[in-house]
């Protein structure tokens, strides 16, 4: 398998993505993938939006996913030199007037445009050195495991667990490296693991707040990583700083910053967003039905 998805890999982007456009065909009007769960998503998070407009978005939406995973897999072959053709890093400056001798850099991102590329950051990254470290979740098929990481690795990133996170940082602290790990943070939280909800595109949203417990642990840096798509395999990738200090900003503010610049971009450009995920299948409703049910057992 990953033998001929690596000789897939290899094919020049214009075939790749011609590719794609028969994949988009398929997926979108033949098969409808998870096309109920967009629409829903799209139409309660846009309710400004006439009926043409949501369906525009969709199109587009789906013509970027099937060019997502095209390009995930060009991760298999693609050189160094290569990949900066097509990715831009903006803002590093800022990071360079704020990064303290020492500190780390907590980056918060979310599903939008190509996250996946977003390996390639230590390319770009002005302290040579530093442990680009990329958090992820084991997948159950061991094989699509060990290709994921291959592929988030292939640009010099470190692959982490998620259950490993502070021990990694611990040991780049003892060995003084500095780091950035990358958090995508608008996950779903298991009901046991909801902390927080803010609103979001519309709703009443539970969000995880572990990557801002693990900065103000650590006294990172926390910046926002934004992306753009302006065509075809560009992509511009912008840091905003949100906090220098993380402990000095107030309970949950670095996460309802970081959420508030996500949607900011969202709404820019929805189409490229991860619309498949049933993102709120657990309401805001059903949680105060639970917690008082909680209540009710242990009085």
């Amino acid at each position: 398998m990953e033998f001929i998805l690596t000789l897939i890999s290899r094919l020049p982007f214009r075939v790749l993505y011609a590719i794609s456009d028969v994949v988009y065909f398929f997926v979108y009007w033949i098969v409808g993938y998870r096309k109920n769960v967009v629409r829903k998503n799209l139409s309660s998070s846009f309710p400004e939006k006439s009926k043409k407009e949501l369906r525009e978005i969709e199109k587009k939406f789906y013509h970027w996913l099937c060019d997502y995973f095209v390009e995930t897999l060009k991760l298999l072959s693609i050189t160094p030199e290569e990949m900066k053709k097509h990715m831009e890093f903006r803002g590093l400056e800022k990071l360079v007037a704020v990064k303290k001798e020492g500190q780390g850099v907590s980056s918060f991102l979310g599903h939008y445009c190509n996250w996946e590329w977003l390996s390639a950051a230590g390319l770009y990254w002005p302290w040579p050195g530093d442990v680009m470290g990329l958090i992820y979740h084991p997948l159950r098929s061991d094989m699509f495991d060990n290709l994921m990481i291959k592929m988030r690795s292939s640009l010099g990133g470190t692959c982490i667990n998620k259950k490993h996170i502070l021990r990694e940082l611990v040991n780049c602290r003892r060995n003084k490296q500095g780091y950035q790990f990358g958090y995508i943070f608008d996950q779903s939280p298991k009901w046991e693991n909801i902390h927080l909800w803010i609103d979001f595109l519309n709703h009443k949203t539970p969000v995880f707040t572990g990557a801002e417990r693990i900065a103000r642990k650590m006294n990172d840096l926390v910046v926002y990583v934004g992306m753009e798509r302006p065509e075809r395999g560009k992509y511009i990738v912008n840091y905003e700083v949100i906090s220098a200090n993380p402990n000095e900003e107030p309970e949950n503010e670095l996460t309802k910053k970081g959420f508030a610049m996500l949607e900011e971009s969202i709404r820019k450009n929805p189409e490229f967003y991860l619309w498949t995920h049933n993102r709120w299948k657990r309401t805001y409703e059903e949680y105060q039905q639970r917690e008082q049910n909680k209540e009710g057992r242990d009085e």
